[in-house]
């Protein structure tokens, strides 16, 4: 399929990127290039315009979504060390072109001898920053399995032309980003308190960080150049495999050789819903995205939400009372499927939808405390996650997320091998009823065992219209993925923004438990805010919420690429 267009006239305004090897190249924004670009025959928006530009480069030489997913993937564990992985893992949702969908669960596992209360002291309570930092902190990483398992079933290009330019860009090194610097610096004592050597971590620097300095990352080069000649043999045995045991062994981690050879990526059916007329699909468990996002569209359809205003005391309220009664559901019955029964049938089933609708007054508050999950007969993300979109010109689409956690995950470099290890046994509920990094409670749906992937709230999503793509969307955030996505969708299909105006909108947030809405500074003025707390709401201003990077067929048929204004997210498209 071909996507004609019309192009959208932009100002050209140079934005100056710095990149590899002591070079300067400029990222410019053009009708094809920016925070929003439109173009006819492929799109790729990242967290990096270095990741973006891989991507691209594969497409224009043939490549199809898949291709450039791969190429992305390796790219940003290069130049976005912060959310970008080899040590973490995710979830992909793809669409061909046909209508067909995939998903594929490549989160991280917990190791083998993991166990219920690891994270508790002698008296049963959880040790502070144990399953936050150290070795201790890291599950079994999957996303390199990930991406080799997809590249094997769907991709067209050699595996070694997809991590060349990953290669290149650690081994010649590139330019970092204002952004970049400042979080290098930020994290520094972090990184010197995690790691055996500091020396060795190439993220630690003498003085400080600045915007243009090269990065270069000889032992991160050598890991991907084993991956390339080896494929997932070069990443999950020999020496790469025994450099992550060493890592463990050096500290409290427990992570085996075992657990490496052990691990496997798994396909997953999409969780489907509709919305207003489009179909939606999404991430089932170990994410509680998908399942939480169709809870929220379903519920919203009870609701003339395009009348109300899309930043109205209205729409904000009723928005609040959704999310704190799926948040609360997806305390109680979500985790790992392959562990646990999720009740997916009845949690979207459409008379329990309309007991939730019933249940919300639409002139006050709901005290959190008076908000109890679904009741059944029988029977927790890091801000620092990083999603990107993809569309070739065939049409096939790619939308996924991928995470070690918290910034930077466990703050541990495997030393030799160049690349983080994960945070992500803090995902679990370490105790019940005890929250997680990011305020989410859990329970026996999400506790530790053996081999058990940890619940998300990552919520890789692709929407049609009348049987066509029409969306690829997701973010980062931590617990406020599914919100951010959620309110994503609205905007452009209830209040009729287009893409860049939908990803750029201040965002707000409940989550049932802490009992108050989060916002974005500005987002709505002060009389709404004077509304909502009369109506009985807490607020909270905070700093920025997520990073959105979507793509919207127009209806012309071409795409619509945005690049969130929040970070130093890029599009890119093929004229």
């Amino acid at each position: 399929m071909k996507h004609h267009l019309k192009l959208l006239s932009l100002t050209l305004i140079s934005v100056l990127f710095l990149t590899c090897g002591g070079s300067k190249t400029e990222f410019e924004t053009s009708p094809t290039s920016g925070k929003t670009a439109v173009a006819n025959n492929g799109m790729v928006v990242t967290a990096h315009p270095e990741a973006t530009k891989v991507g691209m480069d594969i497409l224009k030489q043939g490549g199809n979504a898949v291709d450039a997913m791969v190429g992305v993937h390796f790219a940003l564990a290069v130049v976005y060390p912060s959310a970008g992985n080899l040590g973490g893992g995710g979830f992909m949702m793809y669409r061909k072109n046909d209508g067909e969908l995939f998903s594929l669960d490549f989160r991280e596992k917990a190791p083998g001898n993991a166990y219920e209360d690891m994270y508790l002291d002698e008296n049963g309570d959880v040790i502070p920053g144990e399953s936050l930092y150290g070795q201790k902190a890291s599950g079994v990483p999957g996303s390199v399995d990930g991406m080799l398992k997809a590249h094997e079933k769907f991709g067209s290009l050699p595996l070694a032309t997809l991590i060349e330019p990953s290669i290149k860009l650690a081994k010649k090194g590139f330019r970092i980003t204002s952004k970049q610097a400042r979080n290098y610096n930020y994290f520094k004592d972090d990184f010197i308190k995690n790691n055996r050597n500091p020396k060795k971590v190439t993220l630690i620097k003498e003085g400080q960080w600045e915007e243009g300095d090269l990065l270069v990352q000889k032992d991160l080069a050598e890991t991907l150049e084993r991956i390339k000649q080896n494929g997932r043999s070069g990443f999950y045995q020999g020496k790469t495999a025994e450099l992550i045991v060493a890592e463990m062994n050096a500290g409290n981690g427990i992570i085996t050789l075992e657990d490496l050879e052990n691990y496997n990526s798994a396909w997953r059916t999409p969780i489907t819903g509709n919305f207003r007329g489009y179909k939606v699909y999404s991430m089932a468990p170990s994410s509680s995205g998908g399942i939480a996002l169709v809870q929220l569209l379903k519920l919203s359809e009870h609701f003339p939400l395009s009348e109300y205003g899309s930043k109205t005391a209205k729409t904000v309220h009723l928005m609040t009372e959704m999310e704190r009664r799926v948040y609360a559901d997806r305390a109680e019955h979500l985790g790992d499927s392959d562990f646990w029964d999720v009740p997916v049938k009845a949690l979207l089933d459409d008379d329990y939808i309309a007991e939730r609708v019933a249940q919300i007054d639409p002139s006050k508050a709901t005290d959190s405390g008076e908000v109890r999950a679904m009741e059944l007969d029988n029977i927790v993300e890091g801000e620092e996650t990083t999603h990107y979109s993809i569309v070739d010109n065939m049409g096939n689409a790619i939308s996924l997320t991928t995470t070690i956690n918290s910034a930077y995950g466990s703050k541990v470099f495997v030393e030799g091998a160049g690349f983080l290890m994960n945070n992500e046994m803090d995902d679990f509920s370490a105790k019940p009823g005890v929250p997680n990094v990011y305020g989410l409670l859990g329970g026996a749906a999400n506790s530790i065992q053996p081999e058990k992937r940890m619940l998300s709230a990552m919520t890789p999503t692709i929407i049609e219209k009348d049987g066509q793509l029409f969306m690829v969307v997701g973010t980062p955030g931590g617990s406020t993925i599914i919100t951010s996505v959620y309110q994503t969708i609205l905007n452009v299909i209830d209040h009729g923004m287009t893409m860049s105006e939908a990803v750029s909108e201040k965002r707000v947030h409940h989550q049932w438990k802490p009992d108050w809405i989060s916002i974005e500074k500005g987002a709505f003025d002060d009389a709404v805010r004077a509304e909502l707390e009369a109506m009985g709401h807490v607020i909270k201003e905070r700093s920025s919420i997520g990073r959105v990077d979507a793509i919207l067929v127009r209806p012309d048929g071409s795409l619509e690429g945005a690049a969130d204004p929040r970070g130093d997210d890029w599009a890119m498209g093929i004229e």
